[in-house]
């Protein structure tokens, strides 16, 4: 007896086409799924489908622990994952024609390469009367209902996280089904032969010590976070020498948990205890994701172009050295250095210390916004497409900011007012742990008997830094003042 026989005498199948929507609480295109009949998750790997943008080294480890945390939530409840690998469009397709399946279920996405897909997709599909049903899950605002006053696209981050809370976040929050009814039993690769995690032991020892990937994971980290970190989020989110954050942009990014349900719960906790402070500015955090969402939807070059195109003509400079030292976390600039150690060793790095490392490639080393870009692709399990390029615009001064000055941020300024113990550079810079507080975000203006006492020697234990800061300062904005003087005089001409 065929698929196709065995569907005519059954329930009809739906596909369900799982991309980073890798949860079955609160998932609208698995609901609908259900209520079309028997349901076949499948994932496809497709490396081509997103390039130049194929997942990252750390983003590669998150999938395969993510994937096989779904496939188990998915046996518990009669129903199985299906892993494929090759070009989506035939894949699907492929997948279609073997389960017989009458529709397919999808959660929106907002890239362009992966929306780009999609109707592909849906044309393919009409000929043979099979339906896409393209499902909202990933963003708590549809990008494109938002619209200012005059009908355009919002360009600055406060009014549109206005326009969000004001058409609101809807509260039905979708229970995770008992039971699954399980599609047609059909081939599914061995995740093990995809060969997604590194193979460097330190890279994956210090990402497993790190991240719990899944649903449940993704879970249990919100409800820690509203139990400790919610009440001060305003005053500790800063601080990356202690645990203030919520820590839960990869599991928002691969869908571990829907943006609804978290907002939500922050919400509803903030309400409860009062902690309307903390409360208030960690859903401005979720809109800040939303905003950047939004950005790459109206402005699909966003990863590769600057959104101010002035910038085109930003004279960079090319040096791999200093970009390895960058990379590295050997910049001899140790709130940089710590941050880049400890993306390295976890897949991740505080916020406010992101910042800081970004201003140092792109104003102190005049290195492009780019190269920082693709190296956070790589190296971040939270690596998002609009969230990385967004925030490496917004950081760069080429992206969407209403400041109206070329921000350069100081790092032994940023050093000493937010890790003022040195907590943190001390624990990913631990050459440096003897030296006290005050020398500490800067060795090179400590005294000889100081750094002797403490056993550190500038370019042989910890290097000197790559330039002197004022200097770098000082090239960047003369860099500023060039492409704003050629600006100028580009629109004089024209006029």
């Amino acid at each position: 007896m065929t698929v196709r026989d065995q569907t005519q005498r059954g329930a009809p199948v739906s596909l369900l086409w799982v991309r980073q929507d890798l949860r079955l609480g609160d998932n609208p295109a698995l609901a609908a799924a259900m209520r079309d009949g028997a349901v076949l998750p499948v994932f496809v790997l497709d490396a081509a489908a997103e390039a130049p943008w194929a997942l990252g080294g750390a983003a590669r480890w998150w999938l395969h622990h993510s994937l096989l945390a779904l496939d188990q939530a998915y046996r518990a409840r009669g129903a199985r994952l299906v892993l494929r690998r090759g070009p989506a469009l035939a894949t699907l397709l492929d997948l279609v024609r073997e389960s017989a399946a009458a529709s397919v279920h999808v959660a929106e996405p907002y890239e362009p390469a992966a929306r780009a897909l999609l109707d592909a997709l849906g044309e393919a599909l009409r000929p043979a009367g099979v339906r896409l049903h393209r499902h909202p899950g990933a963003l708590l605002c549809a990008p494109e209902a938002l619209r200012t006053q005059s009908g355009g696209h919002f360009a600055v981050y406060s009014p549109f996280a206005r326009a969000c809370r004001a058409q609101g976040v809807d509260a039905d929050i979708i229970a995770t089904p008992a039971h699954i009814p399980p599609g047609p039993a059909l081939r599914s690769d061995a995740l093990e032969d995809w060969r997604l995690c590194p193979t460097r032991p330190d890279w994956a020892g210090g990402l497993r010590a790190t991240w719990t990937p899944g649903e449940a994971g993704a879970r249990a980290r919100l409800d820690r976070f509203l139990a400790d970190g919610l009440e001060h989020y305003d005053l500790r989110r800063d601080l990356p020498g202690i645990a203030g954050t919520a820590r839960l942009s990869p599991h928002l990014h691969w869908g571990e948990i829907s943006p609804r349900q978290v907002w939500h719960a922050a919400g509803t906790e903030a309400a409860a205890h009062g902690w309307h402070r903390g409360g208030d500015k960690f859903q401005n955090e979720l809109l800040w994701r939303e905003f950047s969402a939004y950005l790459l939807r109206h402005h699909p070059s966003l990863p590769q172009a600057p959104l101010n195109t002035a910038f085109a003509a930003m004279p960079w400079r090319r040096d791999a050295a200093a970009l390895g030292a960058w990379q590295r976390g050997a910049t001899g600039v140790p709130f940089v250095d710590a941050g880049m150690r400890e993306l390295w060793q976890t897949g991740w790095m505080h916020n406010r210390v992101r910042m800081v490392v970004a201003s140092f490639l792109v104003k102190h080393l005049l290195l492009p916004w780019q190269e920082g870009e693709a190296w956070f692709w790589d190296t971040l399990v939270d690596a998002d497409l609009a969230a990385n390029a967004a925030s490496w615009q917004w950081v760069a001064g080429c992206g969407a900011d209403a400041a109206p000055y070329f921000r350069v941020f100081n790092p032994v300024l940023q050093g000493r007012k937010f890790d003022a113990d040195g907590a943190y550079v001390r624990r990913w810079v631990p050459e440096l742990a003897p030296l006290p507080d005050a020398d500490l975000h800067a060795p090179w203006e400590a005294p000889a008997m100081v750094l002797q006492q403490a056993g550190v020697r500038l370019g042989e234990t910890y290097p000197l830094p790559l330039v002197d800061l004022a200097a770098g300062r000082n090239r960047a904005l003369a860099a500023l003042q060039s492409i704003t003087t050629r600006a100028t005089a580009s629109r004089q001409v024209a006029s």
